[in-house]
């Protein structure tokens, strides 16, 4: 059976890919979106969602609005040279016909859990305040999540944001160490396999000339405009897809090697707020809370994402 999934997200170039893959994924049931604010303001990454949704013929699946700011500090959103003033690099999506669910993000999630006679996946592509004030407020409906797959973090790569601060767990780092407090299994996907599958220009071709559709034309868009950011500051236009790959590890979790450990959130530290601390040698002795993420097949990956969208596109046109 198909895994039940729930997607926390901001999208974001990179949050749009990744649900575009999970829509692409016979292996997953897409339940519901809950968005978050982050690489761009909440009005933002609800409308991308739906918009976005529409434009994978998912009108069915419901998008709840959760949080627009963090719980404890108000934080800067993403760099708009990144993702684009309106979070997907100026790529123009139609207008849905529809609006964000009613019940928000937490009334969602809960229903969704709730309701749900298979285990569900929580899939969070965002900062964690939406899945924080969960656990705050609803622990009996949190408790039964199958597991949380999050990109996020870091461990010998740690930050993005700031040097030891990657972005998702750096906006919101109290929200963060709840979550990794909260007992649920936690698969963490972040810097240290994310910066190693790079995508080249070149690893979308199967996406472009004359027989793209309407997804392909929208995903080369993106990518070609997150690929001018990289191209300005790393001096290559080849692009880290972060949050498709926790998506791609639910689908395929070969693709990915983890290690089972303890890790905590620092939030108090001058230079350090926002970093992923994962006592990879037990040096602490508490209790294995996470399998981190520290190896990937990146041609599986690649091959995986950029097929998968292909695919879609061949049928929604």
């Amino acid at each position: 059976m198909p895994t039940r999934v729930i997607i926390d997200t901001d999208p974001g170039i990179d949050d749009a890919i990744a649900i575009a893959l999970a829509v692409a994924s016979p292996e997953l049931d897409l339940l519901g979106v809950t968005t978050v604010g982050g690489n761009t303001g909440l009005e933002n990454t609800t409308a991308n969602a739906l918009r976005l949704l529409h434009l994978l013929r998912r009108d069915d699946v419901p998008v709840g609005a959760g949080a627009a700011r963090a719980i404890a500090f108000e934080q800067e959103l993403g760099d708009p040279s990144i993702h684009g003033r309106h979070g997907l690099g100026g790529v123009a999506l139609a207008e849905p016909p529809r609006e964000a669910d009613p019940r928000g993000a937490l009334g969602l999630l809960t229903d969704l859990i709730e309701g749900s006679d298979e285990p569900v996946t929580l899939i969070a592509i965002g900062p964690l305040t939406n899945v924080a004030l969960l656990a705050a407020t609803r622990p009996d409906v949190y408790a039964r999540l199958d597991r949380l797959v999050i990109m996020g973090g870091g461990v010998h790569i740690t930050g993005n944001q700031t040097p030891t601060g990657e972005f998702n767990i750096w906006f919101d780092p109290e929200a963060a160490a709840r979550v990794f407090a909260a007992g649920v299994p936690i698969t963490m996907v972040g810097l240290d396999v994310t910066h190693r599958a790079m995508f080249a220009g070149s690893d979308w071709d199967r996406l472009r000339g004359s027989g793209a559709g309407s997804l392909a034309r929208a995903v080369t868009g993106m990518v070609d405009f997150y690929g001018s950011y990289y191209l300005s500051v790393n001096g290559d236009d080849a692009t880290a897809q972060h949050d498709a790959l926790a998506v791609a590890a639910v689908v395929r979790p070969d693709l990915i090697g983890t290690h089972h450990c303890w890790v905590g959130v620092e939030c108090a530290g001058t230079l350090t707020r926002g970093m992923t601390v994962a006592d990879l040698k037990h040096v602490w002795g508490r209790e294995p809370n996470t399998d981190v993420a520290l190896d990937v097949n990146v041609a599986g990956y690649i091959d995986l994402l950029v097929g998968r969208l292909a695919d879609l596109d061949g049928r929604i046109g």
